[in-house]
């Protein structure tokens, strides 16, 4: 490796360093949790983490959030788990109290550190007060739910030596967070809605809606009984999902062919949702886009609703949508209020069949909208105060981040950090769900950021929640973070249905290319040769990134997924290592450098030529890597500098 690959990793290296949890001797540091929390103080002195912690549980605590407890201790490579029922007078050793904040047992601990539980649903409250060799780590939570979110910022915080003395009183602002597996092409496999549900678990999510678009069963055989061992694999997931305090919400799409005033149709939808009730889930969701509605799917609806169109669509919808909300408060007078998504889903613009639903819709019903459009640029609390008013309930963002199931995304993971909406949604929002990728692993980066945005959209940091997230899927690792950073920012654009992105790509590959322009051709030697030392940094870290994430410390399923844009990313970063070579040789006169540009020119055409992997996305097609940059300067290079034999 040059010199100056070496300092471009050092730098690198310091910047993740600065990024993760890490504590000096004599250096007490705020943590970094993700989803960022409400409020988190520090405090004096800090409680070192050993082997041999002390647990006590309080009463109230459900059993399985316990054992959670005992194996994020395990994790963290705590093997001496002494059990307790009381606080004990001296604390010689960490303890760690956990249980409901209206146990006396957490009282008197949330007493002894001057701390006082957070009252929001879903809220918790994490003290930790050091005492000579040990200290007092208390675990509050407002709910259930509180509790097992609590949990997780636990998990993040024995990543640490040491856990500095702090409080944190934290709780989500908007009260539905997750996923909606909603895309078209190839569903997910059980395997990855397992780990998905376990990944929502970690960051604090609660909802995930099952509606995968090529289920036939939800849409285009909505009325047939799903197979049995379908069945049984399903209420397996909403198992999961429970485990990791996640509503399981299944959806179905009956508008291709339902015929509204049918009370067959009804009753068919109604025995769906019985069946999956019997396997334990209890939350429910119709699917009404992408569908024509101006034209009624049987004759009996033009008697019962008169002539098709906008209106009396959103009249039809509606009936349909108030019987089974009524059914569903039958069946379960606690049940969560029914989800749908209208036919008109993206903009808030006034129209008939808003105006129609607005009117006749139960109020108890929530509404997804996608934004100011189907993929939206940005979202404002303008924009979500229009859909309110349009609507005449707060909606449910549907956002259509980071599916890729759309022609301009054809060849692209979408890996640019959740950004450009608004800070403040939460107060004209009843929530968020993401449509993710239909690469499960890879989708995980966005999500990140939605989930997070969810928690706490006014302390929200894209950057920094992008950097979790690659830690995530690196385990930590600083080597593997790094390079799953070069592969983000290779995929860093967002298109849109329109021809403009969203965001752009490759920002950090595309500044560092047009410095080494700018140095060649406005600079002197010594900016040149600087420059072009750069470039070959950069080019190393490019091609040697794929090995990296292919190794195995990133996580196995991310390389998995990833596999054909890691192929091209090899190949591409290759290309450039040959281009780099060809200045340099061009820069000292050598006629070496034709040689080194024509290589780079054949493996790039290689790297065009990588193909996705066949079926796995809606769109099949070559792999496309910071597409507009790396391509452009590859071509360009050997124009940059003339090559004359030097004395």
């Amino acid at each position: 490796m040059r010199a100056a690959n070496r300092g471009t990793g050092m730098a690198l290296a310091m910047a993740l360093t600065a990024m993760a949890p890490a504590v000096g001797a004599d250096t007490i540091t705020l943590p970094a949790i993700v989803p960022t929390p409400v409020a988190m103080t520090l405090g004096d002195g800090a409680i070192p983490l050993g082997r041999q912690v002390t647990l006590i549980v309080a009463p109230g605590t459900e059993p399985e959030t316990a054992a959670l407890v005992r194996n994020v201790l395990t994790q963290a490579g705590i093997t001496d788990i002494a059990v307790a029922k009381r606080l004990p007078a001296a604390l010689d050793r960490p303890t760690i109290v956990v249980g409901p904040d209206n146990a006396g047992l957490i009282r008197e601990a949330l007493s002894r550190s001057n701390a006082s539980p957070d009252d929001a649903r879903e809220g918790y409250t994490l003290t930790a007060t050091a005492s000579g060799t040990g200290g007092l780590i208390t675990l509050a939570g407002r709910d259930a739910d509180g509790l097992f979110h609590g949990v997780q910022t636990l998990r993040q915080l024995l990543t640490r030596k040491t856990i500095p003395a702090l409080t944190i009183r934290d709780h989500p602002a908007m009260p539905i967070r997750g996923t909606i597996e909603g895309f078209y092409g190839k569903p997910w496999s059980m395997t990855d809605r397992t780990r998905h549900l376990d990944f929502l678990g970690q960051m604090k999510a609660n909802t995930y809606v099952y509606s995968p678009k090529d289920d036939p069963f939800a849409r285009d055989k909505w009325r047939d009984p799903y197979p049995a061992d379908t069945l049984s694999a399903l209420g397996t997931l909403a198992a999961r999902a429970r485990a990791n305090h996640v509503n399981f919400v299944y959806a179905i799409s009956p508008g291709p062919s339902i015929c509204f005033s049918n009370p067959a149709d009804e009753q068919a939808l109604l025995r769906k949702f019985a069946a999956l009730r019997g396997i334990g889930v209890h939350s429910f969701y119709v699917a009404l886009d992408d569908i024509e509605y101006k034209k009624w799917n049987c004759e009996a609806d033009q008697a019962a609703f008169g002539p098709s169109g906008a209106e009396a669509a959103g009249i039809a919808q509606s009936k349909l949508l108030n019987a089974v909300q009524a059914d569903l408060l039958k069946q379960d007078p606690a049940a969560q209020p029914l989800i749908m998504v209208p036919t008109e889903y993206y903009d808030a613009k006034e129209s008939p069949y808003k105006a129609a639903l607005r009117t006749h819709l139960d109020p108890r019903i929530v509404v997804q909208w996608t934004g100011t459009d189907v993929v939206p640029p940005a979202i404002s609390i303008p924009d979500a105060k229009a859909a309110t008013k349009a609507f005449g309930r707060k909606t449910l963002l549907w956002d259509n981040y980071p599916v890729n199931d759309y022609a301009s995304s054809a060849g692209r993971l979408l890996l640019a950090p959740y950004a450009k909406r608004e800070a403040g949604l939460s107060s004209e929002l009843t929530g968020i769900l993401s449509n993710p990728m239909n690469q499960e692993a890879p989708s995980r980066v966005a999500v990140t950021g939605v989930l997070a945005f969810g928690w706490n959209d006014k302390g929200y940091d894209a950057d920094r929640t992008w950097h979790y997230a690659a830690r995530d899927l690196a385990g930590n690792d600083a080597r593997a973070t790094a390079a799953l950073l070069e592969l983000f920012d290779t995929q860093h654009l967002a298109p849109t249905f329109g021809s403009q992105p969203w965001q752009e790509q490759a920002p950090r590959l595309k500044a560092l290319l047009d410095h080494v322009r700018e140095a060649l051709a406005n600079g002197d030697e010594g900016e040149r040769r600087a420059a072009l030392a750069e470039l070959h940094a950069k080019a190393d870290a490019l091609a040697d990134a794929p090995d990296t994430i292919r190794a195995g410390v990133v996580d196995p399923a991310f390389a998995e997924q990833a596999a054909p844009w890691l192929e091209a990313m090899q190949l591409w970063g290759r290309a450039l290592q040959q281009t780099a070579a060809g200045l340099d040789a061009a820069e000292q006169g050598n006629a070496a450098a034709a040689r080194y540009f024509a290589d780079a020119k054949r493996i790039a055409g290689q790297a065009a030529a990588v193909q996705s992997i066949k079926g796995a996305v809606r769109f099949d097609g070559p792999i496309k890597i910071a597409d507009g940059v790396l391509d452009r300067f590859i071509a360009d290079a050997p124009g940059l500098i003339a090559v004359t034999a030097k004395p």
